[in-house]
């Protein structure tokens, strides 16, 4: 168990509050004790915005959870009239999605309260929403005094996970099956339990994930044929396993689904076969969520895969669309380190003063910004370095940066390592084998 106070956001110094109280909190099961992967206040605001929709469009009965998620993300950015504001909103919702069983399923709800007045350093509060959970839990005959093991709270945590992130998938799986073997009955767990593996599936890769995630993503559909997120997700496992299938799902969803972020999934099983169709969908997609930065990044993207394929007099027009969405996606979320590299890379080409200016101001928050993104500035900036200005050994140095970084095999680091070998064989050929090896050492390679 842990503060709350994540990586440098607010907290209080247990040696400033009763220590009694300090050791209830700790014992409580809410967000604030849960180990979550919320890197810094940027994430955090990026979080808030996807779990913002999944409030608005859920299939499940777990719009209480979310709204509890967003009381914590808020308390990481220091902003508790909002955090109280969403718990209060979460309670609303629990008494409306689980009148037979609130008491159970406000358990976190109440755990967040007493944290977040905490940290307001109302102690008052704290104790009364300590004496809630404490008579909840005596109610159900839990050995322990600010905790319960019961299905809901393991479910909740596990929604809680996937909201913060995918890269949560195999945990919130672990949570599903504990919150399973409690009520085998619950369709909801069922389908939390193949959401999971579905995101643990996009950080392994692994077939037998997939195959794992299909049986159950499967007998969700099969259960639920209205559930589109269950479809999405599914489309996405049969993408190359059985496209026909894949394909059917997705229209399914572009057609009936009014979820931004689902049609913004859609988007990339259609893009594999047309980018029309695609950008389609994601206009369609912007207009019901304008402000949602991600889908003007993707729309962006789309544009500049057809700048690969298109003929000299298409070529302003396209990247005219191009650089209005980035600029876009830029506007929405002004922080957002990839819509500013895609703006920048793209900005090379007309005017390479500008886009220096905007690597150069990336490069300043390296130190504050994550291993991922350190890595994709450096990858970004090699690349200009490089193939603008013509800087063979000043690219070098950047791709070194960003490949040490961190080994975390994520997209960036493989592309890293792909410059990096790819000049190290230009330094080979050229025989400046000291180069070359010092290449090949920095990549944990004996010299080919």
């Amino acid at each position: 168990m842990r503060d709350s106070g994540v990586r440098g956001f607010h907290s209080i110094s247990r040696e400033t509050s009763p220590k009694p109280l300090w050791q209830k909190l700790q014992a409580l099961q809410c967000h604030f004790t849960w180990d979550f992967e919320v890197v810094d206040k940027v994430d955090a605001e990026h979080i808030l915005q996807t779990v913002a929709l999944k409030v608005e469009h859920t299939e499940y009965r777990n719009r209480g959870i979310y709204l509890a998620t967003k009381a914590y993300l808020y308390h990481l950015q220091g902003r508790y009239k909002e955090a109280l504001a969403s718990l209060q909103e979460a309670e609303e919702a629990l008494k409306r999605d689980h009148p037979t069983n609130f008491s159970r399923q406000v358990l976190v709800t109440y755990g967040n309260y007493a944290w977040v007045y905490y940290h307001l350093v109302n102690y008052e509060m704290v104790e009364l929403y300590l004496g809630r959970v404490h008579q909840i839990c005596q109610s159900l005959s839990s050995p322990e005094p600010y905790s319960a093991q019961i299905p809901e709270v393991h479910a909740q945590k596990g929604w809680s996970l996937l909201a913060v992130g995918l890269r949560n998938g195999e945990e919130a799986q672990r949570c599903f099956q504990t919150a399973l073997r409690g009520d085998a009955s619950s369709r909801e767990f069922q389908a939390g339990l193949a959401i999971s593996t579905f995101a643990r599936w996009t950080r392994s890769w692994s077939d037998d994930d997939r195959k794992e995630a299909a049986r159950l993503m499967g007998d969700v559909v099969h259960r639920e044929p209205s559930d589109m997120e269950a479809k999405m997700c599914l489309a996405s496992l049969l993408k190359f396993a059985d496209p026909d299938r894949s394909q059917a799902l997705t229209a399914e969803v572009a057609q009936n689904s009014l979820n931004p972020d689902l049609l913004r999934r859609a988007h990339l099983i259609y893009s594999l076969h047309s980018l029309p169709r695609a950008i389609g969908l994601l206009q369609q997609a912007i207009a019901l969520a304008p402000d949602y930065h991600l889908l003007h990044y993707d729309l962006g993207k789309c544009y500049k895969k057809q700048l690969e394929e298109a003929a000299p007099e298409e070529r302003e027009e396209i990247l005219a669309a191009a650089l209005e969405s980035f600029q876009k996606a830029v506007e929405a979320d002004p922080l957002s380190i990839f819509s500013r590299l895609e703006l920048a890379q793209l900005y090379g080409e007309q005017a390479p003063l500008r886009a220096e200016e905007m690597y150069q101001n990336l490069l300043e928050e390296l130190p504050t910004a994550s291993k991922r993104c350190q890595q994709a500035i450096y990858l970004h900036w090699g690349d200009f370095l490089l193939h603008r200005k013509g800087l063979e050994r000043q690219a070098l140095e950047a791709y070194k940066a960003g490949f040490v970084a961190s080994d975390a095999p994520v997209f960036e680091w493989k592309q890293l390592r792909k410059r990096l070998m790819n000049l190290a064989r230009v330094f080979k050929e050229d025989s400046q084998m000291d180069e070359a090896e010092a290449i090949y050492q920095v990549l944990g390679l004996s010299q080919h």
